[in-house]
């Protein structure tokens, strides 16, 4: 399935500020900071800014390289026009969220490859994960996690793409996901998450550990704010695979 489209010069230069709107966004939320913050770091008017952020300001060289680098990124990767052909599409959200059973029949009506980026990690590795972690700890397996992105980027192969929930602790790893690719969150409730893991026969959430379901209720809210980041996000609750498939299918073919 393709979405490309002919666009003229106008459509170009109002994708090419839509995208670059997004991205300071992003990369400002992401950071916690408040326009007014942005404006004091880049030595831009708030005022400007808002134009920028609203895709309504065409901005001079020296402002954009003024931008990029209060928000510590280039201003290539802020400019890039967003694409309207077949995108990697990267699924995000806790275990438990649905990426490995949404993935691959997604991945299947879309007609692309259905990559788990964990899998690769594995192999790249040779250990299971949780050897990974055990062994060598979490930044270990997050160098391996950037590594195995940037190979995947660096192909430039649409797929569809399901990666660890916890990508988004790695703020580089996750900003750029999220710049070139197409982020799905799939969205549920702890008690959705749960009750995933457990169906799957995974009983080890609630073993020995009653404070458990607290603990993944603080984990998702300390988490919503970067996920919420997405390009996408899908409320899975109440929903089976075939519908959230069916969901991002109408949300890439129309947006």
């Amino acid at each position: 399935m393709h979405y490309n489209a002919p666009m003229s010069n106008a459509d170009r230069e109002s994708n090419l500020l839509q995208a670059l709107a997004r991205r300071v966004r992003r990369r400002r939320d992401a950071r916690g900071w408040s326009r007014e913050e942005l404006a004091r770091r880049s030595g831009l008017s708030v005022r400007f800014l808002a134009r920028v952020e609203s895709g309504d300001g065409n901005i001079s060289v020296r402002r954009l390289e003024a931008v990029a680098h209060a928000l510590d990124t280039f201003p290539d990767r802020l400019l890039r026009p967003a694409t309207h052909e077949t995108p990697i599409v990267a699924l995000t959200g806790l275990r438990g969220a649905g990426k490995s059973t949404v993935g691959p029949r997604l991945a299947r009506a879309l007609g692309l490859p259905f990559i788990e980026m964990d899998a690769l990690i594995r192999q790249r590795a040779g250990l299971p994960l949780g050897q990974i972690f055990e062994l060598h700890g979490e930044r270990y397996y997050r160098r391996l996690e950037s590594e195995t992105l940037e190979g995947i980027l660096r192909g430039g192969n649409p797929a569809v793409v399901a990666t660890a929930g916890g990508v988004v602790n790695e703020p580089s790893t996750w900003e750029r996901l999220c710049d070139e690719t197409r982020v799905i969150w799939l969205r549920a409730t702890p008690e959705d998450h749960w009750n995933r893991v457990v169906e799957q026969g995974d009983r080890r959430p609630m073993a020995d550990n009653p404070a458990a379901m607290d603990q993944l209720r603080a984990l998702l809210r300390a988490r919503e704010a970067a996920y919420s980041q997405a390009w996408l996000a899908v409320d899975t609750h109440g929903k089976n695979p075939a519908a959230v498939s069916r969901e991002i299918e109408r949300a890439l073919r129309d947006k």
